[in-house]
């Protein structure tokens, strides 16, 4: 297992950056504990996979360091961080059973036969291919070559970090939560740190302990998933991370209260804001909201089925509101009025949470 420290971390793929625009991964610094589990997450192009790349290194930094354990391997090989990294489609050797591909990297590395033979098929049961052994990989599906993948960076017990890009793109829907289940369950069991790059929420969600999002080359946020959930720093992770995302709505701030059109709207930190900022705008997220006989007037624009509940999208004077009804529950016509719960209804500045 292995602590990582990345220290005044940026990188640029231009050979004479100038500009932010130019930085794939702006300044960030990040500590990460052992045997924990890691998400990095954002929309395509916003920079995971680099970073994922430079911690592994397969990419070494324009400039800030890079730790495991204390130790710098800002200039190590891949080899020599021991690390396993899982790519979006399986590296595997067709033509192997799947007993050899599990086996390779120990022969590759000297280890006895006996010792070889036990690894496989602990590592092999633990991921359910115990029963296909004698199989060739080449005829399995994406997901058996994915846990074949997966299974060559459990096998070796030198391996202090396992890194997973994107690794159920390739899955069909109905079996990625199986395997994001045994993924769970794997880290569970082997305790490595692992570091799993995706840009869909529930995977990311359901996966790690601290989720890092990005947003074009910037760390917007590193929580668990309760705390981007329920107090998102940055209006982005407000919309990235639900469904829907978080409401955003343009707002004032006068003398400690936020007022929405001019009505007085109860929140959890307008008090702190210092009259500093651009651009003022109240966050509630959907599951946050409710119809009531008094409060914000709004006119009802659609009602959207989704199962156990509702998406009732309704337009305000500010904009859209969303909220979340039960299924069966009534809606009222046309018109109507909704409120915020005030223990989860925040102030964001230029865009930050205020506070």
């Amino acid at each position: 297992m292995a602590r990582i420290t990345l220290q005044d971390l940026r990188h640029s793929y231009a050979p004479d950056p100038k500009t932010e625009a130019d930085w794939a991964i702006k300044r960030l610094s990040l500590d990460w504990d052992d045997g924990g589990a890691y998400a990095l997450l954002g929309p395509s192009g916003c920079g995971k996979t680099t970073l994922l790349n430079v911690i592994s290194g397969l990419i070494r930094p324009t400039e800030g360091r890079i730790f495991f354990d204390g130790r710098d391997v800002t200039d190590a090989t891949p080899e020599q961080r021991n690390i396993a990294q899982v790519f979006q489609f399986p590296v595997i050797y067709d033509t192997m059973t799947v007993y050899d591909n599990l086996a390779f990297p120990l022969r590759n590395r000297g280890v006895a036969e006996a010792e070889v033979d036990r690894t496989v098929r602990e590592i092999a049961q633990m991921l359910d291919l115990d029963r296909m052994l004698k199989k060739r990989a080449a005829g399995l599906t994406a997901d058996g070559k994915q846990k074949i993948s997966l299974g060559r960076g459990l096998v070796r017990s030198d391996v202090v970090v396992i890194m997973l890009d994107e690794p159920l793109t390739v899955i069909d829907p109905h079996l990625k939560w199986t395997l994001r289940s045994k993924l769970k369950e794997l880290h569970y069991r082997v305790a490595r740190t692992m570091i799993y790059v995706t840009h869909d929420q529930t995977e990311a969600l359901t996966f790690a302990d601290q989720v890092v999002v990005m947003k074009e080359g910037t760390v917007m946020q590193i929580g668990t998933p309760v705390d981007l959930f329920e107090r998102p720093k940055h209006v982005f992770v407000g919309h990235f991370i639900g469904s829907p995302g978080m409401n955003v709505l343009p707002c004032r701030v006068e003398n400690g209260q936020a007022l929405l059109a001019g009505a007085p709207v109860a929140t959890v930190n307008a008090a702190a804001y210092r009259g500093n900022g651009k651009r003022l705008e109240l966050g509630v997220r959907p599951e946050f909201v409710r119809f009531a006989p008094t409060g914000i007037p709004v006119d009802l624009v659609k009602v959207a089925d989704a199962g156990r509940f509702r998406i009732v999208e309704m337009r305000h004077a500010e904009g859209t509101i969303r909220l979340l009804v039960p299924d069966g529950a009534a809606i009222p016509g046309s018109r109507g009025h909704v409120q915020f719960d005030p223990t989860r209804t925040q102030v964001y500045e230029d865009g930050w949470l205020v506070g």
